[in-house]
């Protein structure tokens, strides 16, 4: 960044054609960022003109043609599925249902070494950077070596994972996840050796990591699997921490009906109340697809101020089924997003589709639109960013001053968005806009792709697709 007279490095000014604040599509306004890399303010027309003219501390960027919005916040990622994108759209591959595609994600994740962790991470992260996405939540459970035995640095994959993505210029909360067992009464799966640890094991990891990151790039949040995955007593532990520590607690919660039946034979009771009736339940924790709850458990979700991350193109691709938006919207949870198993990488996409489902199964249309007056594009805008900024507790998703300055522009001239005007540009985006529309993205006001590229973007596909090759040209698991 540049620097005055004296050294001290100046402020930058971006002067887009349109900008996204407040609620609204600006004109003529700049975005005034400092040194740190922090919003100062959104600057009007006559200010933008005269600071450009006439401040030696600042550094003028124009971005003509472009409009400039916060950057998406992804908040349920497991990098490592990218993987398996393409490979499991048949019963031959795949099988019927999600129980069934696990044992394509299984052999994936049963297949990378740490050094190869760190390239598919980079690989999809790099996609979310190019899509938009500015902070990602690694929902991350790939612990032990491929016979189930620890590293002699048991955090070794997720370090890579962190490496990824400071590699690439996102920022990310890592979610360690918890997991223990197949589920309730079943036999060990040995797809699942990787993933497992005791809770005494599990905690002593975090908190190991939480030392290390614990920074505004790079943070920790913990996430039991799911009540599957983790008895109650883990759960517990795993929740003390995070509140003792303040650290976002995410959970797979409700995603399948198999899931909610076994907690109904182990506790008598569904995945929802079960939290709630021990206190889990809490204004930093996110409840993960949440597609198979019922009112009751929608109000105990709102009364705990809680978030519910919904997947939609993950949950489409899976068949798990359709995300009850309008009903969670209307108790005030707050609704985020996530790329889940990388099916797509297309943030806009999956907030549309939480209005597209509902459309489909009620034959209506603008269903989430004016719930509490607020109109459609922008309450799926804010569920792509400032919602998702909020569940992995990160000062970004607005532009607003003191704000993180993460934001991503749109080439105005794209064909998907071409010819819309300020007053129907953000419906346009939500809408219609394709991720090839994104043409800059900044983390921290510095560019991380510019005019559409990032500095190290055909490296990482290069590396991407050898390790994609050794991984798919070695002896697979059968599938069921």
């Amino acid at each position: 960044m540049p620097s005055n007279d004296s050294g001290a490095p100046m402020m930058t000014l971006f002067q887009p054609d349109y900008l996204y604040a407040g609620g609204c599509m600006q004109a003529g306004v700049g975005l005034l960022v400092d040194a740190q890399g922090k919003i100062v303010r959104v600057t009007t027309a006559e200010e933008s003109a005269r600071t450009s003219s006439i401040a030696a501390d600042v550094e003028v960027v124009t971005l003509r043609g472009k409009a400039l919005l916060p950057g998406f916040v992804n908040v349920h990622s497991h990098a490592f599925q990218r993987l398996i994108r393409g490979r499991t759209e048949s019963k031959r591959a795949g099988g019927r249902d999600f129980w069934s595609w696990r044992a394509a994600m299984y052999y994936a994740a049963a297949s990378l070494s740490p050094e190869q962790m760190y390239v598919v991470a980079r690989a999809a992260f790099l996609e979310m950077l190019l899509a938009g996405t500015t902070t990602v939540g690694e929902f991350h459970y790939v612990h032990r070596k491929p016979d189930g035995k620890p590293y002699p640095n048991p955090n070794i994959m997720a370090q890579q994972i962190f490496a990824a993505a400071e590699s690439v210029g996102i920022r990310i909360c890592l979610l360690r996840a918890a997991y223990q067992r197949a589920g309730f009464e079943l036999p060990e799966d040995p797809g699942q050796i990787r993933f497992l640890e005791t809770t005494e094991e599990f905690l002593a990891n975090v908190a190991d990591l939480h030392r290390e990151y614990d920074s505004q790039d790079a943070w920790v949040g913990v996430a039991p699997h799911s009540v599957r995955a983790e008895p109650l007593e883990a759960i517990e532990a795993i929740a003390a921490w995070a509140r003792e520590h303040h650290r976002p607690l995410h959970m797979h919660v409700s995603e399948q009906m198999a899931e909610i039946e076994a907690c109904q034979r182990e506790y008598g009771t569904t995945p929802v109340r079960l939290l709630e009736r021990h206190g889990l339940l809490r204004d930093q924790f996110t409840a993960v697809h949440a597609i198979h709850i019922d009112h009751e458990e929608m109000d105990l979700l709102a009364a705990n101020r809680a978030a519910i991350c919904a997947c939609p193109t993950t949950e489409r691709n899976l068949g798990d089924g359709i995300f009850a938006a309008r009903d969670v919207m209307e108790r005030g949870i707050p609704v985020c997003l996530g790329s889940d198993s990388q099916a797509q990488i297309e943030p806009l996409e999956d907030a549309r589709e939480l209005e597209y489902h509902l459309r489909l199964q009620q034959r209506q249309r603008s269903l989430l639109d004016g719930i509490d007056g607020q109109e459609l594009s922008a309450r799926l805008f804010r569920c792509a960013t400032a919602n998702g900024a909020s569940a992995l507790g990160c000062e970004t998703g607005d532009i607003e001053s003191s704000k993180l300055a993460d934001f991503f522009t749109v080439d105005l001239n794209d064909i998907s968005i071409a010819g819309d005007v300020r007053e129907d540009l953000l419906p346009a985006i939500v809408f219609g806009m394709r991720t090839a529309a994104v043409a800059d993205v900044c983390v921290g006001g510095r560019f991380v792709v510019r005019d559409h590229r990032h500095p190290q973007q055909q490296e990482i596909l290069n590396e991407y697709k050898e390790v994609a090759r050794k991984v798919w040209s070695a002896p697979q698991l059968a599938t069921n």
